[in-house]
């Protein structure tokens, strides 16, 4: 229906809107309840269903219709809201007939509606765990991954090949990079399981939202998502190893820098371990410069291959408080002990220890002793070649050296193994 107002030469027509239908308007309703009031509706549906399975019994229990008790007139409303519909029974009474033809319309818009808000919340779900916008709450003693770089697959190969350990399902990347970079870890078979958060390492919410509090581990790489300068880079490395240390004490943290200049400021964090990338590369190149060959070393000892290379084993419990020759003496096969790496683990935890071992001491003077030795306390400090009479001390892992296993092959193609090859290389030098 319109109407039309004059207003000197000009007409114009106002028109009343139209009215959104019932079954539209409930749909949307629907549509905007929040999942948690989901029980609640249904509930509701619930209750609405049971008045009408006893209108249709109180109307049907004189007449001649087939519905003689509760359970028939409960039967014929659950094939009829179901929409089923068999027919073997059927209300003969005016009441009767109309309760039936609103549980079949009630029946036709409540599972409409129902399964289209649980269709709904799955896919809302699905789509928030495809952009990274998930926020984890169960999962417990997980790996954080910050940051991104190219040849970011590489690196989670060989992480991945590293830590045998941990289940792919608890390494989390959590980055604010581009769709398309990320794009290719999402779908590379290799990496499925692989939890991904989108956003920013440094800020406290996106940490949390990965449960940082409950994390075993965190690497934070040198990012280069974004269009930032070396010190830009550096220093929000910084930043994420304050903030994460500040949501979990007792999370072991290593990060990556570009600039050797900001490592104070990581020791200062207690942080547990700090990869020098730049000055690394450099001193390879320099060392290469002297045809010394001792890039192929490093090579060698820092490999991705697992028991191959470096190898930070721990020490058996009865060797603790025993001297290094001792456990030196120990050992078989074919990896060689070059070291002990002492105070592993979270920084925290290692000082939590030392102090309550130190407090244990009754001399004052002692204690002082043990308070300042706790004060120059380093995460994970390498003791390369001790004497032979160094006392192995608590929280203290062995560092190996495993070679590659050797093939050798003879004339007529056989292999040899290392026994023979050295039985081989032993003969030709006696000759």
């Amino acid at each position: 229906m319109k109407a039309k107002k004059k207003s000197g030469k000009a007409d114009i027509e106002f028109s009343q809107p139209k009215k959104t239908p019932l079954l539209v308007r409930f749909m949307l309703w629907i549509k905007h309840i929040p999942a948690s009031d989901i029980f609640r509706i249904l509930a509701g549906f619930a209750f609405i269903f049971l008045v009408l399975v006893v209108i249709i019994f109180v109307s049907e229990a004189n007449s001649n219709s087939r519905i003689n008790n509760f359970f028939d007139a409960f039967w014929y409303s659950l094939v009829t809201i179901t929409t089923v519909g068999y027919g073997d029974i059927t209300p003969s009474t005016l009441l009767g007939r109309l309760a039936g033809i609103i549980l079949l319309l009630f029946g036709v818009v409540a599972f409409a509606g129902v399964s289209g808000k649980i269709a709904s919340v799955f896919f809302d779900r699905q789509i928030k765990k495809d952009r990274g916008l998930i926020r984890l709450e169960k999962i417990k003693n997980h790996f954080l991954i910050c940051g991104w770089k190219p040849n970011f697959d590489r690196i989670l190969l060989g992480i991945i090949s590293a830590n045998p350990d941990i289940p792919i399902d608890h390494i989390v990347l959590i980055n604010n990079a581009s769709p398309e970079n990320m794009d290719i870890i999402k779908t590379d078979k290799r990496f499925k399981g692989l939890i991904y958060l989108f956003g920013d390492y440094t800020d406290e919410a996106t940490l949390l939202r990965a449960n940082v509090k409950y994390a075993e581990r965190a690497l934070i790489l040198s990012d280069y998502s974004q269009n930032s300068s070396p010190m830009e880079i550096d220093s929000r490395t910084v930043l994420a190893v304050l903030t994460i240390g500040s949501l979990n004490s007792r999370i072991y943290t290593a990060a990556e820098l570009i600039d050797s200049k900001f490592r104070q400021h990581l020791s200062l964090a207690h942080c547990d371990e700090i990869i020098l990338s730049t000055d690394y590369e450099r001193s390879i190149l320099v060392s290469a410069s002297s045809g010394t060959g001792l890039s192929h070393v490093l090579r060698e000892l820092i490999t991705e291959k697992s028991g191959e290379g470096l190898i930070i084993k721990d020490i058996p419990f009865e060797f603790i408080g025993k001297t290094y020759r001792e456990y030196r003496r120990s050992l078989s096969g074919g990896r060689v002990l070059i070291g002990l790496l002492e105070n592993t683990g979270n920084f925290y935890s290692r000082r939590k220890e030392a102090l309550h071992e130190a407090q244990k001491n009754p001399n004052i003077r002692q204690i002082v002793n043990n308070l300042k030795k706790i004060k120059r306390l380093k995460s994970n400090e390498p003791i390369l070649t001790p004497p032979d009479e160094y006392i192995i001390k608590p929280n203290s892992r062995g560092i190996f050296v495993s070679g590659r296993k050797r093939t050798d092959f003879t004339l007529d193609g056989t292999a040899l193994d290392d026994s023979q090859i050295l039985n081989e290389e032993g003969g030709s030098d006696d000759r």
